[in-house]
């Protein structure tokens, strides 16, 4: 199989020329010669579909240890990930390898035990996708942020803005809030394609930006309208709530025909935490506070010297953006002691199936 760097250019291949490459990425593709490059446009339970270009994609097997049901997610390939293809034994091609992850943006899988699902990677932008009706809902969008915090750049789009149905003191709280932490926003009608093109100003060759968020806020709508086709499927909200149902339900990068691309996902029900967050970005407000309060080990409960309390007392802190800040802090916490558990029972099982391994191995020398 053969490479054409020019038709990656167009998948969202960040490098110009092979010289601009990341060094670890240069060494992967020198320890497996004679292989295609290809990105990962959608994952399936029986494998994955690659592209090696914008109008040639393929059924791909999948490297034979992500197939083992204790595969952990977060070390299988994702939608947006770079891969490396070889046809073995005259069938189909075969993912070999897999080029490092610049980023990824995940969330902790629902259920008790704790797994991580990865929403996409090699991310430039992420596209927070907000509706402004009756399922607005500030709090969400502060997960969101959250959960995409690794994203190189991260821009909040409001939909439904000719129909908004949000208070203005709120909407307006909530631009004020973005503008602090640096993060782009735009409201706009998703059906209107003059308002729809101010994406245009993030995406050019090179990029992979996502669409994230509630289902019926209008992410579909919006591919459809920057692929210039309706190619995705969309659906009315419920009218008493403003509540969308699923319309896409998988993960796909869809090439722009500039050189970007976009990578449309479902909504999201759950924004658990996967314990990887930090929520400095998303609440510097909170922490810039913290760190005035007079005991580093503060509660912010009944200490003295408190600036959060000082700042609630005032009014210049939502009560309700404070007690998101402390319900995420406690999810983060979780998360991470649920990791460790499971690093420490993975690290345990490797233990006991090495001398398994090594007499199976000497019984067959024999």
């Amino acid at each position: 199989m053969s490479t054409d760097y020019a038709a990656l250019r167009t998948m969202g291949w960040p490098a110009a020329r092979p010289d601009q490459l990341p060094a670890d990425w240069t060494a992967v593709l020198q320890d497996h010669p004679d292989t295609a490059i290809g990105r990962v446009v959608e994952q399936h339970r029986s494998g994955y579909v690659v592209a090696t270009g914008p109008d040639e994609t393929a059924a791909v097997d999948s490297l034979p240890d992500w197939q083992k049901p204790r595969c952990p997610p977060e070390q299988r390939a994702c939608v947006g990930d770079w891969v490396l293809l070889k046809v073995l034994d005259l069938h189909r091609p075969q993912i070999v390898a897999m080029l490092p992850r610049r980023n990824v943006i995940k969330r902790a899988a629902a259920g008790e035990h704790f797994k991580q699902q990865l929403i996409a990677a090699n991310i430039d932008v992420v596209f927070v996708v907000v509706g402004l009706d009756l399922d607005f809902n500030a709090r969400r969008l502060e997960r969101y942020l959250m959960l995409v915090g690794a994203a190189d750049r991260i821009v909040v789009l409001f939909t439904k803005a000719d129909k908004q149905q949000v208070a203005a003191d709120v909407f307006a709280t909530v631009q004020q809030q973005l503008e602090s932490q640096g993060i782009s926003w735009h409201a706009l009608n998703a059906k209107d394609s003059t308002a729809v093109s101010v994406m245009s100003q993030y995406l050019h060759e090179g990029i992979t930006a996502v669409l994230v968020g509630s289902s019926g806020v209008g992410k579909s709508t919006l591919t459809n309208a920057l692929i210039g086709e309706q190619r995705m499927r969309t659906n009315e909200v419920r009218s008493h709530d403003s509540r969308g149902k699923h319309t896409t339900t998988y993960r796909h990068l869809i090439p722009l025909g500039n050189g970007a691309c976009l990578i449309d996902t479902p909504g999201m029900r759950e924004l658990k935490p996967t314990g990887d967050e930090e929520l400095g970005t998303t609440f510097d407000d909170v922490e810039s506070l913290a760190a005035q309060c007079k005991f580093r080990d503060c509660r912010h409960v009944a200490e003295p010297g408190c600036a959060i309390r000082a700042a609630l007392e005032r009014g210049e802190l939502d009560p309700a953006r404070m007690e998101n800040y402390r319900k995420l802090q406690g999810e983060i916490r979780r998360a991470q002691d649920q990791q460790a558990v499971r690093l420490e029972q993975q690290a345990q099982a490797k233990v006991l199936t090495k001398p398994v391994n090594k007499r199976q191995k000497s019984k067959y020398e024999r």
